[in-house]
């Protein structure tokens, strides 16, 4: 049985649950799970993104209004969703969001473009269920990741679509600064992009 089911069936936390599957499958190296741990929080787990996620984690995308103010609005449509965002996901560094009391997927997240030398990384690709929108979610999942982050970096970044105010909004709320406009192309066009930041030195667990 999976144990997405194992969870519900037997009334198992969610956390529990995961552990008993990492315990049985042990499919991720120790180096990758240093670098990419699943993440534990009191109302949400972020586990490293699987193949096996895409019908789960395309449920929670299926809402259009999620990526109305993205640059790539009809995410929502499966075959582009797949296309688009999970193949770029399964390269690395996504997390499958969950909700800790129902085991359910309600969004993703993602590292990228980590930068050694600068010590500097990406935080980004991020949606959630609207179910989940307005609450503490999305703090809670940023707490997760600026925490794990900052036990190497030293400045995480958010590259965001200059009219997408959702989330620009978000990450204001978190304590991001904005540092500067600039041009990223996507799907092979240059888009206007809004840049902010966190610098350890402004994380209180760093």
């Amino acid at each position: 049985m999976h144990w997405h089911n194992i969870a519900v069936a037997q009334g198992l936390t969610f956390r529990r649950a995961l552990k008993g599957h990492e315990e049985g499958h042990g499919d991720m190296s120790e180096a990758t799970a240093d670098l990419h741990p699943t993440l534990a929080g009191e109302t949400i787990t972020l586990r490293p993104l699987r193949a096996d996620d895409l019908e789960a984690l395309h449920a929670a995308a299926s809402d259009p209004l999620i990526w109305a103010q993205h640059p790539d609005p009809a995410r929502h449509l499966r075959p582009v969703f797949e296309k688009n965002f999970f193949a770029g996901a399964l390269a690395g560094g996504a997390y499958a969001v969950f909700e800790n009391a129902t085991g359910r997927i309600v969004g993703s997240s993602r590292y990228y473009d980590w930068d050694p030398d600068k010590g500097e990384i990406a935080i980004g690709y991020t949606f959630l269920a609207r179910s989940h929108w307005g609450g503490a979610t999305n703090g809670e999942m940023k707490r997760l990741m600026l925490d794990n982050a900052f036990r190497r970096a030293r400045v995480v970044r958010f590259d965001i679509g200059r009219d997408n105010w959702r989330s620009r909004k978000a990450v204001e709320k978190i304590g991001a600064r904005f540092s500067h406009e600039g041009r990223k192309e996507f799907n092979g066009v240059a888009l206007d992009y809004v840049f902010y930041t966190i610098e350890a030195s402004q994380w209180p667990c760093a």
